[in-house]
């Protein structure tokens, strides 16, 4: 049987560009098993973290503290001051600026908002936002416009977006993301499709980035040394995206 391959490791190129790895992951406010999430994120040993549902209610900067702490990671920007989408980074990170994003809020809806950041990777220099997207359509859909004015005013020639958009691939808000950006796992899939697995198996997060960005591989991580079934399980109701992404020199 076929077993598959592992996504490329981090690393500075010659020329200076980046070959880094993005997780996206929506934690539900971290109350499932912890270490189970913890030990999920650290064995996919990621540069940066895309969060969604983030804890943003009582003690939420300690939790998140906690989170970053346990995968060796620090917390780059959002939680409650993002209304749920934040973002950690590695080390490896040279921060440049963040900026915590709240979107308008529609009567009788979830307040939403953005976690973004531009962010250097030797000498790849790139923008990150992470977002949780409506559940209602009509709302979903000029979400989606905002994060697209977003990214192009972010100032970084190089951008990742990810996040839970509840909505399938087939949708008109991710077409609508799909048609300006490039849908990493459909560039390249690697690993796992569907994120949603709690009834009928679908596909609801994902990561995009800009033209120019390279994508080396793209999915859910089920065959990541380190992750097991279990623990994928047990940290939340989300399954995990995880890209491999080469992003060239500034």
């Amino acid at each position: 049987m076929a077993t598959t391959p592992l996504l490329p490791d981090s690393r500075t190129e010659s020329d200076g560009s980046a070959v880094i790895r993005v997780l996206s992951y929506n934690i539900r406010s971290m109350q499932d098993d912890t270490g189970a999430l913890a030990r999920v994120i650290t064995a996919c040993a990621p540069d940066l973290v895309l969060l969604q549902e983030a804890p943003r209610f009582f003690r939420w900067r300690k939790k998140l503290a906690r989170l970053a702490s346990e995968t060796g990671l620090v917390i780059l920007s959002g939680g409650a001051t993002a209304a749920g989408p934040a973002m950690l980074c590695s080390l490896r990170a040279t921060v440049e600026r963040t900026e915590d994003v709240l979107l308008p809020l529609t009567p009788g809806q979830h307040r939403r908002g953005f976690a973004t950041a531009v962010v250097r990777f030797g000498g790849a220099r790139v923008g990150v936002l992470s977002c949780h997207l409506s559940l209602e359509k009509g709302e979903r859909y000029e979400q989606g416009g905002m994060l697209l004015d977003r990214v192009a005013g972010m100032g970084a020639e190089h951008v990742i977006a990810g996040g839970d958009v509840n909505e399938r691939p087939d949708g008109r808000t991710f077409r609508r993301l799909a048609e300006s950006l490039t849908d990493c796992h459909a560039a390249a899939p690697w690993g796992g499709e569907h994120t949603w697995v709690r009834d009928e198996p679908r596909r609801i997060d994902a990561l995009f980035v800009t033209k120019g960005v390279e994508v080396l591989g793209c999915g859910v991580p089920l065959e990541q040394p380190g992750v097991s079934a279990a623990d994928l399980r047990a940290a939340t109701d989300h399954l995990p995206v995880l890209a491999a992404l080469r992003i060239p020199a500034a």
